[in-house]
């Protein structure tokens, strides 16, 4: 049996995680100015650039959020750890490596 009091204090340590990088990345992904006469063309690509992998990146961030969101709701309603395709046990080992895992490894694949 998995503790899921262990596995819902993981996911919300890990949301926080997650939501202070966003904060901290905020002025990264800042429209970049493309005033030439303050920056030179190639510090203006790179600029782009750096928003753009933060932009990326941020993106990413959400999408675990919102599995982490989906995981906690499962966990509300006593069906975290059940495969959502076939209803058997995942593997604590599988929650383990992913937290918000919904389907067991066979069903997984």
């Amino acid at each position: 049996m998995i503790d899921l009091d262990a596995f819902r204090l993981k996911l919300l340590a890990r949301r926080d995680e997650l939501e202070t990088l966003s904060n901290e990345s905020k002025d990264t992904r800042k429209p970049v100015e493309l005033d030439q006469q303050s920056v030179g063309r190639l510090s203006r690509q790179d600029a782009l650039q750096q928003q753009a992998m933060a932009n990326a990146q941020e993106a990413r961030r959400i999408n675990e959020q919102r599995k982490i969101d989906a995981a906690l709701k499962r966990l509300d309603e006593g069906e975290y750890g059940y495969c959502a395709e076939c209803g058997e046990p995942i593997a604590e080992k599988r929650l383990l490596i992913d937290l918000t895992a919904s389907f067991c490894a066979g069903c997984a694949r």
